[in-house]
């Protein structure tokens, strides 16, 4: 039988988190966002709160959960702030959950309980400056040295990767190249404030404001061998199997900022007047805002039904990559939809479409841009 409704765990957890957000989140996060400054303090409420902790396993000190529950998380906090959001999101499909997918036993133990309470966030570097979409032209280098990896190279617009309570950031590295110039890629753990290991000040960005991305850079970097996460020479392929499950967090993300969207506009057409009328009266703004709807809706089916396959243990690459094009785009449109409601308004950074507008874009870039989720869509059906 098909059943879209949530089961009482899931709808306790999905209410818990929007209660927060309320309550929490949305008297504050737009001082935070102005000022560009982490929102330390939010972070410390949602770890005790165990959402960094959701998927993982009660003996590392998670909660047990699953990645639906984490994306039920983070759809309700998208829908009041996305840097919030995306401080969850990279924290622990990101940075704890290569750990749990493939660390060893000593690795989890070490690293994990911390990152599930929300007391220390992990990053993951994979961009470069001159290797976005094409992740396999990674240029940093890994080489074995008296038992140590040496790391030189760098790595752009890590998120969670300077902030006072990052712990580690994984990076992948070439750490060797075949005759046929193939690369071996590897992801090796860096402990923050290894010696060799700068983080560069932070960006100034267009949105996602009040989280932290750097560039990084590791000049002679010295870290133990045993730091190597998985299997020497699988860690691009690690990594593309996490991009699939974060991508289905990040369609969560999505539909959150479009719900948001639409949130705010049924806020803001009841109270305000032109022309004699509530503007909610006028059959123009109500049809935008059912349009609205419909993309926040369909979205969200689309995640779900990325993340039941997930659960299933069934392929559901395509299924992720569906959801994420969709919710990205679902996004954009409705933050734009949103600001052309509120007017002017819109366009003053005190309303929170205006945050919502500037953070939507990122959407269709982070994570997969757009074209990438098109082609990946387009192979799984045959297309070469």
């Amino acid at each position: 039988m098909i059943d879209f409704q949530l089961d009482e765990e899931y709808e306790a957890l999905r209410k818990t988190v929007r209660d927060f957000a309320q309550a929490e989140v949305a008297p504050v996060i737009g001082g935070f966002y102005e000022r560009e400054e982490f929102p330390y303090e939010l972070v410390a409420k949602m770890g005790r709160m165990g959402l960094f902790g959701l998927p993982f396993p009660e003996e590392f000190g998670g909660m047990g959960g699953d990645y639906f529950a984490l994306c039920l998380a983070l759809e309700e906090l998208a829908r009041v702030d996305s840097s919030v959001a995306i401080t969850l999101e990279a924290g622990v499909s990101l940075g704890a959950m290569p750990i749990h997918r493939f660390g060893t036993q000593e690795q989890k133990e070490r690293w994990l309980p911390s990152l599930c309470s929300g007391e220390a966030l992990g990053a993951f570097g994979l961009t470069e400056p001159g290797g976005g979409s094409d992740a396999g032209a990674t240029r940093t280098v890994g080489r074995l040295d008296n038992g140590e990896w040496v790391l030189n190279g760098s790595k752009s617009f890590i998120t969670n990767s300077g902030t006072d309570i990052t712990t580690l950031v994984t990076a992948t590295a070439v750490t060797s190249v075949q005759e046929n110039g193939r690369k071996e890629i590897s992801a090796i753990m860096v402990p923050s404030g290894t010696p060799g290991f700068t983080v560069a000040p932070k960006y100034s960005k267009v949105g996602w404001n009040a989280s932290d991305t750097h560039e990084l850079s590791f000049v002679d970097c010295r870290v133990p061998a045993e730091n190597l996460l998985g299997e020497r020479g699988r860690g691009y392929a690690q990594f593309l199997s996490i991009l699939d499950e974060g991508r289905v967090a990040i369609a969560a993300v999505g539909v959150g900022l479009a719900q948001g969207c639409v949130d705010e506009c049924l806020r803001y057409v009841g109270e305000r007047e032109a022309f004699g009328h509530r503007i909610g009266e006028y059959q123009a703004i109500q049809f935008k805002i059912a349009d609205m709807e419909v993309r926040a809706h369909t979205a969200r089916l689309a995640y779900y039904a990325a993340a039941a396959k997930m659960l299933h243990g069934e392929p559901f690459k395509k299924e992720a990559s569906i959801a994420k094009l969709v919710s990205s785009n679902a996004a954009m449109d409705n933050a734009r939809d949103a600001t052309q409601v509120f007017g002017g308004y819109g366009f003053m950074n005190e309303f929170p479409v205006g945050r919502f507008y500037r953070d939507a874009k990122i959407l269709e870039i982070g994570e997969g841009t757009s074209e990438i989720q098109r082609m990946l869509i387009a192979r799984s059906l045959g297309l070469k």
